[in-house]
């Protein structure tokens, strides 16, 4: 019997010579094991599917099939098209699905940060989210950022990051509002490499007593969340020097006017700079929990966002903290 030449490997850039018709052929006379037998279950004449065969082998100039007595015997270059050939089918059919498929609604949603550090990194995790959830855009509200859970309630806002704030108390679905815990990150403490205590290993009450805390505006909720955690009942008498900008907090630090107090987020970008030096409570690690507080409707779209943030929050600077006992 003649064999066909088999021709060059075909260029990236060149048509494909065989169509889905040819596929369909092929597993048609793989399943049958004779031109006849598959000329009877496609509903052609049996010199119609042998005509067919053989102008696919010519135009792949390979030969698929043996033919013996016995009937059709895939040779190995058949073997291998009939090995691929239902998936290359499948992912076209799946490709026509999507095509022709209804084009997904829109969910859009307003979310608001309690902690203005979080506009640190939420922007990458909402370019993240369009890449990982293309149906579903946030917009961040800052606004609110000083009262999210009054705009949570107020339906002004669809999603709040929250630390210290409380959801309302409710004995029924009139605000029918979810929390779940979001992520930790640590308070640390900042203070110029040249401070008195730039040298001290960790810091304790005695040492935030003694010199002026800077720290921005913090909600009363987490002003008394931040005098719990560190002083505990005892609340010694404090100086605290207040600015609006993180940049300030830090060049005030720089500076040797105090110790600033910000999240281990915030000083990362500026302790790399130098002149500034990262410090610890003795005690332990000041953590901060952080939960995704939200409307009961959208809650599908808020635990796709909870994942995100939660794997686009920034890492800590310098080695992990130890942990405080009892903590989970």
């Amino acid at each position: 019997m003649t064999r066909i030449p088999a021709r060059n490997s075909p260029q990236p850039h060149e048509r494909p010579q065989l169509e889905t018709r040819d596929l369909e052929l092929v597993l048609a006379l793989a399943r049958a094991g004779t031109t006849s037998r598959a000329a009877a279950h496609l509903h052609v004449t049996q010199s119609a599917i042998s005509r067919a065969l053989a102008n696919t082998e010519d135009r792949l100039g390979a030969p698929l099939f043996d033919r013996g007595a016995r009937g059709l015997t895939p040779t190995a270059a058949g073997a291998r098209l009939i090995a691929g050939a239902p998936a290359v089918l499948e992912h076209l059919r799946a490709l026509e699905r999507e095509v022709v498929a209804p084009e997904a609604p829109v969910t859009r949603l307003r979310l608001v940060s309690e902690c203005y550090t979080a506009y640190r990194w939420v922007p990458s995790a909402m370019a993240h989210l369009r890449r990982w959830a293309p149906g579903l855009v946030v917009d961040v509200v800052v606004e609110h950022t000083h009262d999210p859970v009054a705009a949570l309630v107020r339906g002004e806002i669809d999603i709040a990051l929250l630390t210290t704030a409380t959801l309302p108390r409710v004995t029924n679905d009139e605000v029918p509002l979810l929390e779940r815990p979001l992520l930790t990150d640590e308070v640390v403490f900042i203070v110029a490499a040249d401070h008195p205590l730039a040298r001290a290993k960790a810091l304790d009450v005695a040492h935030l007593s003694a010199y002026p805390l800077i720290t921005s505006a913090a909600p009363p909720e987490e002003a008394r969340w931040f005098a719990r955690s560190v002083f505990g009942r005892r609340r010694p008498k404090l100086e605290f020097i207040r600015l609006p900008l993180t940049e300030g907090i830090m060049d005030a630090a720089r500076a040797g006017m105090g110790i600033a107090v910000v999240s281990e987020w915030m000083a990362s970008g500026y302790v790399g700079a130098g002149g500034l030096v990262v410090k610890r409570l003795a005690a332990g690690p000041l953590l901060r929990p952080w939960r995704i507080a939200y409307h009961r409707g959208c809650a599908a779209a808020a635990d796709q966002l909870r994942e995100v943030l939660a794997s686009a929050r920034p890492g800590p600077i310098g080695p992990p903290p130890p942990r405080r006992r009892g903590d989970g």
